[in-house]
């Protein structure tokens, strides 16, 4: 297989590149039930609002909107938001529940994408921006498009 079908992004949760400052990341799988996992290959997925804690050593990605398969006939029961547990090596997920309980600090599912036929999930641990560093990073931005837009016109 070629190069171009090893990662297939499926969604990117936007929102937290602006919000977070990124510190580390992982590469995880998920735990999803079958209709789950058709769902999330039609593209029904949002990760918007969404984080990981920590329950009893283990990790669990919260806020996760999955919509249910059109062709269920049960669609009405089930849980669109349900607690999805996270799989990562057992000294990551140790780190990473201490982190979570030091201040500033959070762990966020970025990015979720296909590697080869298997659904894998980007963990990021992120440090919260406070607003002045927010108004910074659009600043910068907005400087890099300008810069962009003149050169162009130069060359």
């Amino acid at each position: 297989m070629d190069k171009k079908n090893l990662h297939k992004l499926i969604t990117k949760n936007k929102k937290a590149y602006f919000d977070y400052e990124i510190i580390d990341s992982w590469e995880a799988w998920i735990e999803l039930k079958g209709y789950e996992t058709k769902s999330i290959r039609a593209g029904y997925v949002n990760l918007k609002w969404s984080y990981i804690s920590c329950i009893n050593q283990e990790l669990y990605v919260k806020n996760m909107h999955i919509s249910a398969w059109k062709a269920l006939p049960n669609r009405d029961s089930i849980e669109t938001s349900r607690d999805r547990k996270i799989f990562l090596k057992k000294k990551t997920i140790i780190y990473l529940c201490t982190k979570l309980k030091e201040a500033w600090f959070s762990v966020v599912p970025l990015e979720l994408y296909f590697k080869w036929s298997l659904i894998k999930m980007k963990v990021w641990l992120v440090k919260w921006r406070k607003a002045y560093q927010k108004k910074q990073v659009l600043k910068e931005r907005d400087m890099d498009k300008q810069a962009r837009i003149m050169l162009k016109k130069f060359l």
